[in-house]
């Protein structure tokens, strides 16, 4: 391990909470994913059991009714919530506000929200999140935008320029698209200085620029993690990515909360950092010991049951847990 990716995964083991038995239930991360239509219905499943996995204590996912039925067949330990509506769906008095106001009603209980996976590019659907996002905004909710979550930022930069609490995590074609919304063009320069420029462009956001390589850069300081990942780009690995965000992302307002004896000595910008650098070590660590058990048959939800290993090889178990 490169002595640099040493030392910033040493730092992503310092936010990360002991387990202790004096926390209590959903102290260590509630998050919220916001998606799932009737087409899509594994993204939301593979975001919220990452973050599951990873360690969170409560994970909601947030979808249509039809998508809401499907996903519970999947796993009894998600929370799932049909409260999103496609415009073919929605009954005569639905509306983007009335459908947000549900979700908003349940930010107070969340720590994080990721708003994406599923998700489409239905008007009501995109209206809907557009107002959560505000809404996240404005209370200080940290958020994660993916796939769909992306066309907001987009189409309505407005929702996310300057803002220093959360993620976004576009591809090649997503990041490309970004770009143009903001006048750059990704053939003038190498990746980590666009990743840069985007970022700046958007106000100082943070953006990991998946490739080959993840570009993390804040604006003003950029991070690689080239940890070796699998040779299979199967859809939906990116799902695994962000509700491994979601997770670290609430172990860090964990760690700001002070509710385990540390130094404090990390800012809110360093441990945005180092959550966005953790969840795509951890990722790429699932990509490779899916692939090695997979090969070319590697699917999404093989990276699933990779998550805990992938965070012990990567960040490993703080040393204050007893011994079982």
């Amino acid at each position: 391990m490169a002595a640099a990716r040493k030392d910033l995964l040493k730092k992503v083991y310092n936010m990360v909470p002991p387990m202790l038995e004096s926390f209590h239930k959903g102290q260590l991360g509630r998050v919220g994913v916001i998606g799932g239509s009737e087409d899509y219905t594994g993204a939301p499943y593979f975001s919220a059991m990452a973050s599951a996995k990873l360690g969170c204590d409560m994970s909601h996912v947030i979808c249509e009714p039809g998508a809401a039925a499907v996903i519970k067949t999947y796993s009894p330990n998600l929370m799932v919530h049909p409260i999103m509506r496609q415009s073919k769906n929605a009954g005569a008095s639905e509306t983007a506000s009335s459908i947000s106001a549900q979700v908003v009603d349940m930010l107070s209980r969340l720590h994080v929200i990721v708003i994406g996976p599923g998700l489409g590019r239905d008007e009501l659907m995109q209206d809907t999140c557009a107002q959560v996002v505000a809404e996240a905004r404005r209370q200080g909710v940290p958020f994660v935008l993916d796939a769909d979550g992306l066309f907001l930022a987009q189409t309505r930069p407005e929702l996310v320029d300057g803002c220093k609490e959360c993620i976004l995590t576009p591809n090649v074609v997503e990041f490309a698209r970004l770009a143009k919304a903001k006048g750059l063009d990704v053939n003038d320069g190498e990746p980590a200085d666009l990743c840069a420029k985007l970022s700046k462009a958007f106000g100082g956001v943070t953006i990991i620029q998946k490739g080959p390589a993840d570009y993390i850069s804040n604006g003003e300081h950029t991070l690689v993690s080239d940890g070796e990942g699998g040779l299979k780009r199967s859809g939906g690995q990116g799902d695994t990515l962000t509700g491994t965000l979601a997770t670290l992302l609430a172990y860090r307002k964990a760690y700001h909360d002070g509710i385990w004896d540390h130094d404090g000595s990390m800012s809110r910008s360093e441990t945005l950092a180092l959550a966005a650098y953790g969840g795509s070590a951890i990722t790429r660590e699932c990509s490779r010991l899916a692939f090695l058990d997979k090969g070319r048959a590697l699917q999404a939800s093989d990276l699933t049951e990779h998550v805990h290993t992938a965070f012990l090889n990567t960040v490993g178990e703080r040393k204050e847990t007893p011994q079982l």
